[in-house]
């Protein structure tokens, strides 16, 4: 499968937000919008972060819009964030496509954070040379409580 990013056009904004209600996806990713059912938070959120300095891409496998990867943030505290459809789960893509913008971004260091019951995310995250460095807790809307939480750094 060949995993490509590309710039975010207008189109993939109804995939995405297609893919942010999938209620098992959300459950697992846990630090979602407070309403992702929100459809004109959901656009002027993305109209925000396509104005900042942050990095957003479209993934596509073999042609197709499977999610987003991005790094936003301050520099020195920016982070690394992405999403998959679930239905292309447990192919390589997010690892595929992380790598990919790790090569864009070379800037370093920076951070990641996942539920901490998030061993998918985690994986993916490790596998691309990022290392765990705290705990930590928050609120994770997804879940209507405090979850623990890791937060992981990529030094090189």
């Amino acid at each position: 499968m060949e995993v490509v990013l590309r710039d975010v056009h207008d189109s993939d904004l109804p995939v995405f937000f297609r893919q942010m209600n999938d209620p098992e996806a959300c459950r697992m990713a846990a630090f979602i919008a407070r309403d992702p059912a929100d459809w004109d938070a959901f656009e002027a959120h993305w109209k925000r972060v396509r104005a900042s300095d942050a990095v957003n891409r479209t993934v596509l496998a073999d042609g197709d819009v499977v999610g987003s990867a991005a790094v936003y943030g301050e520099p020195g505290e920016r982070e690394v964030t992405y999403w998959i459809d679930r239905a292309y789960w447990g192919r390589g893509i997010a690892t595929a496509a992380l790598r990919e913008l790790l090569v864009e971004v070379p800037e370093r260091p920076l951070y990641a954070r996942a539920a901490a019951d998030n061993a998918g995310s985690r994986r993916v995250l490790e596998k691309c040379g990022f290392r765990l460095t705290a705990h930590a807790r928050g609120f994770a809307n997804a879940r209507g409580e405090e979850i623990d939480e890791v937060v992981l750094t990529l030094e090189r």
